[in-house]
């Protein structure tokens, strides 16, 4: 699926870096960009499942947590 991003408040300075960089590589300052986004984050890796839990278990860590069956049982009797 193609998305589209916007960039705003750029200094000058940095689009006429882009678009002097795009043209030594034949691009346009979009593609360039583009290129620019791709080759930035190639090399992140995505974090896996249990990363994002335990980042998750960290973060809530202290507070108090309902337990779903509770919730559950909470909508249904709103019904």
């Amino acid at each position: 699926m193609a998305g589209s991003l916007q960039v705003r408040n750029l200094d000058d300075d940095l689009i006429a870096r882009l678009k002097r960089r795009a043209a030594r590589h034949g691009r346009s300052a979009e593609a360039e960009h583009r290129e620019i986004l791709r080759q930035a984050l190639a090399d992140e890796a995505e974090p896996d499942f249990e990363s994002l839990a335990a980042e998750l278990r960290r973060l809530t860590r202290g507070r108090i947590q309902t337990p779903s069956e509770e919730l559950v049982r909470e909508g249904r009797e709103e019904r």
